[in-house]
């Protein structure tokens, strides 16, 4: 018995290689930013036609059933125990419902671009909060030194002069720090499901279900009845998109890196998503690059190879 207790305590070295992402979760990790980068283009089709708070409803509601369906096919233990299912309304809340309101009503007041910045300050509070919950998550210099690397990367990308309204609207600035907070906090109790041995995949399909209960109520109060059934073909089309490959997929990705990686790797994919947004930008509505954009690409990727250690550890031996 004692000799278990102090293996929840590791040593030094094995927190380094309980921190690492070797190449698999580095596909995966990509992958994902990829697939939310992707997002942004059905979510111009459909601010178009329905209200936020009742797209993130749907979303998460058709998700939740590709994903039962997904369970139902490969045949998946579904969790019985009340605790389970508690902690997958609580993850529901902390990574959909709390963020995806406090986004909203943040860009009520605030520019996309500042709104973007605030979002990317997330793994800067996953690092926080690992540091202070989770013994295999300490704080290093260089984890911090490559979140503030990695955030000026974003900005830059973004634009500057995006800040230049910061302050000027403290309290819609306030909703997008807590919806990165609200990550950062999900991304750390997100963790207790390998703990439980729940599959991904169901933790996946569990989040989306109960954020969907939770959600469709704020819709109906802030947005009322939609009529959905009115759509047009490329917002149903779009919608599709964004439940199915931005959400039921995406999902599945983020709890298998968050699983295998941990807390702190996972939010690093808010960096590379507004890289996959630019390209995708580039080679879908053919949007022009620019220089501070291919700098700022390069600031991120120092920023994740700081973070990630391998680099400087070589350097080192």
């Amino acid at each position: 018995m004692h000799r278990r207790n102090t293996d929840v305590i590791p040593t030094p070295n094995r927190v380094a290689k309980l921190m690492k992402m070797d190449a698999y979760d580095w596909v995966m990790l990509i992958t994902l930013a990829t697939v939310w980068g992707g997002s942004f283009l059905f979510n111009a089709i459909l601010v178009a036609e329905l209200p936020v708070i009742t797209i993130v409803a749907i979303r998460v509601t058709v998700a939740a059933l590709a994903l039962w369906g997904f369970v139902r096919v490969t045949g998946r233990k579904i969790p019985t125990t009340p605790q389970v299912w508690g902690a997958l309304l609580i993850l529901g809340v902390l990574n959909n419902a709390i963020p995806f309101s406090l986004i909203v009503q943040g860009q009520t007041q605030i520019t996309s671009g500042l709104a973007s910045i605030l979002n990317a300050t997330t793994p800067l509070f996953t690092i926080l909060v690992a540091g202070f919950f989770l013994t295999d998550e300490r704080f290093s210099i260089l984890r911090v030194l490559g979140v503030i690397v990695g955030f000026s990367g974003v900005i830059l990308m973004v634009g500057p002069e995006a800040l230049g309204g910061l302050g000027a609207d403290f309290w819609a600035q306030l909703c997008a720090l807590g919806a990165a907070l609200s990550y950062g906090f999900a991304s750390v109790f997100g963790r207790r499901f390998r703990e439980l041995k729940v599959d991904p995949v169901m933790v996946a399909t569990g989040q989306v279900t109960m954020s969907s209960l939770v959600l469709w109520p704020i819709a109906l109060w802030i947005d009322g009845p939609q009529d959905i059934l009115g759509l047009s073909f490329n917002a149903a089309a779009s919608m599709f998109g964004l439940a199915v490959l931005c959400t039921s997929f995406a999902y599945i990705l983020y709890f298998r890196i968050l699983e295998r990686a941990g807390a702190t790797n996972i939010s690093l994919v808010t960096f590379l998503v507004p890289i996959s947004a630019i390209i995708l930008g580039v080679l879908v509505l053919g949007e022009s690059i620019f220089i501070k954009e291919i700098i700022g690409m390069t600031l991120i990727g120092l920023g994740l190879a700081i973070i990630d250690g391998r680099l400087f550890q070589r350097l080192r031996d």
